[in-house]
């Protein structure tokens, strides 16, 4: 005979996770009320392990988890709510537009062009949905990117300091994270240190590179 427990697992992971979900989606509240509402215990097990246990995990940040969560939709086939949830969800843990037409791009190729195209057929609605340009801006790293090149040709396409043209310019190695859907930090390497002798972080806003700052090594 089953017995009840005084207080379930699931249901504290439900209401950790039901608070993180609607930190991210605007009425999120009512959306899992209104996608549950046949089966409340379903939701309860979804929304407690995948935003009370998954979410919480220190493993990954919250960018790479959300970018894993996408291409696996976008393996599956899946272009009905979990696809428009993580949109959302995905776009408020700080990936940029193109980044997701990005893993899109990637994920195609192993998941087959048919899930991919219909995949895309429902990004153009959300894109329409949410404002958003379409196609969207390069990716902040595209544009960290292009930017730095444009530097070390000598032809900054924004305003730097000289110590900025040094830690960019060659013989420095430059390694480029994007962080958040505005934001990179290039690291600047000098043959095979592995301590940067700079950090510049680049700023974008939609497609262009709006503010750039150099944060330097200081001697201990």
């Amino acid at each position: 005979m089953k017995t009840l427990a005084p207080q379930s697992p699931v249901e504290t992971l439900y209401r950790e996770g039901r608070k993180t979900f609607i930190e991210l989606v605007p009425e999120g509240g009512a959306r899992l009320d209104a996608l549950f509402h046949t089966a409340p215990a379903l939701g309860e097990l979804a929304v407690g392990v995948v935003y009370g246990y998954l979410n919480s995990r220190p493993g990954l940040d919250s960018r790479l988890q959300e970018a894993a969560i996408f291409a696996a939709i976008v393996a599956t086939g899946i272009v009905s709510a979990p696809l428009s949830v993580h949109f959302k969800t995905s776009l408020a843990e700080g990936l940029a537009p193109g980044e997701l037409t990005e893993l899109l791009l990637i994920a195609s190729a192993f998941t087959g062009f048919p899930r991919a195209v219909a995949t895309a057929d429902q990004l153009n609605q959300l894109f329409e949905a949410a404002g958003l340009a379409s196609p969207p801006p390069p990716t902040p790293l595209a544009l960290a990117m292009a930017f730095c090149d444009s530097v070390r040709q000598g032809k900054p396409s924004f305003p730097v300091s000289a110590q900025i043209k040094k830690l960019l310019r060659k013989p420095h190695t430059l390694s480029l994270h994007a962080t958040a859907a505005d934001r990179v930090i290039v690291e600047s390497y000098v043959d095979k240190e592995t301590t940067p002798r700079g950090v510049v972080l680049v700023r974008v806003v939609g497609p262009e590179v709006v503010q750039v700052q150099d944060y330097l090594k200081t001697s201990a």
